[in-house]
């Protein structure tokens, strides 16, 4: 029997097997940051894609107040791992998208506490990497067994703070950083054997930190950091090439945090006070990013989940 594709979404095939399609968020969540003046934040914000322009709903909160975190999710949860303000915390908040008007469950927690890294993953693992320090550590969280110490994997190539990172369903790459200096380098994690040093690709086209990536299941977009508007696009397929400069963002921003679809990437917040979200069209990325939004508060330091590929 030939394969064929039934209207709900399920792909049949010969032998009678089938597979259910992928299936996309409509919203991104944005979970704690940092005040300007400093203070933390528990607050989580909801952007729902199709109505972008308007303010982002209030949901949540995280279980406690704070800055500095890192974020992945599939189509169910997002997991919001690590942080600071006023100390640093291993702490791990699952919220389910279903319910996010609820208070975030505490589980976890990572290996250790950190603070100013970087997560991204696929449908059913997060993987958390870099941190102050600086360093190379990566945690693996998988979503079943969410209440269980975070496996350590990794490590990255190198120990860096500040990095960015997103993903596919089989590959998460984490770029720039500081180690202390900034740092251009992008590191590929191959979710099957993730227990290797990850492998060094890109780089990105400037040396940079403070910045924030989203992406689709072909390419990753990196945008801003300290001083920068610059979105930097990096295709997985071809990664081990300088990546090609798109954009740019509206205005230079760091300290920001993004989420995306399969169609488009949404960068909100950043430090010095922007409510502002952009969204980025992957199919025209060489424009100037549009202006949605805003958040319901400004500030930097946050974390977003949503629209896994």
């Amino acid at each position: 029997m030939s394969g064929f594709t039934l209207s709900g979404g399920l792909a049949f095939s010969g032998g009678f097997t089938f597979t259910e399609a992928p299936v996309e968020n409509t919203a991104a969540w944005f979970g704690g940051g940092q005040y300007n003046p400093p203070g933390g934040r528990s607050t989580v914000q909801r952007i729902t894609f199709a109505t972008d322009t308007n303010n982002a709903s209030v949901r949540g909160p995280l279980s406690l107040a704070r800055g500095s975190l890192a974020a992945a999710g599939n189509t169910t949860d997002g997991w919001f791992g690590g942080g600071d303000i006023p100390g640093v915390v291993s702490t791990v908040d699952r919220i389910t998208f279903a319910t996010d008007t609820a208070t975030a469950s505490v589980r976890g927690p990572l290996s250790q506490a950190r603070y100013m890294l970087a997560a991204a993953g696929n449908y059913t693992d997060g993987w958390f990497g870099g941190g102050q320090g600086p360093q190379s550590m990566v945690n693996r969280i998988t979503y079943a067994t969410d209440t269980a110490t975070a496996s350590v994997r990794g490590p990255l190539s190198l120990a860096r703070y500040f990095p960015a990172a997103t993903g596919n369903q089989t590959d998460a790459w984490f770029g720039a950083g500081q180690t202390p200096g900034p740092v251009s380098t992008v590191d590929r994690i191959t979710y099957a054997n993730d227990t290797a040093t990850a492998s060094v690709r890109g780089p990105l086209s400037s040396a940079r930190y403070r910045l924030a990536a989203a992406g689709n299941s072909t390419d990753g977009w990196y945008t801003g950091g300290v001083g920068s508007t610059t979105v930097d696009r990096i295709t997985y397929a071809t990664d081990t090439a300088t990546s090609s400069v798109r954009g740019p963002l509206s205005a230079a921003r760091q300290y920001s945090a993004a989420a995306g679809n399969s169609t488009d990437g949404w960068f909100g917040g950043g430090y010095g006070g922007f409510s502002t979200v952009q969204r980025i069209t992957w199919a025209t990325d060489t424009n100037i990013a549009s202006v949605r939004g805003p958040l319901s508060v400004s500030g930097g330091l946050m974390a977003a989940a949503g629209g896994i590929q």
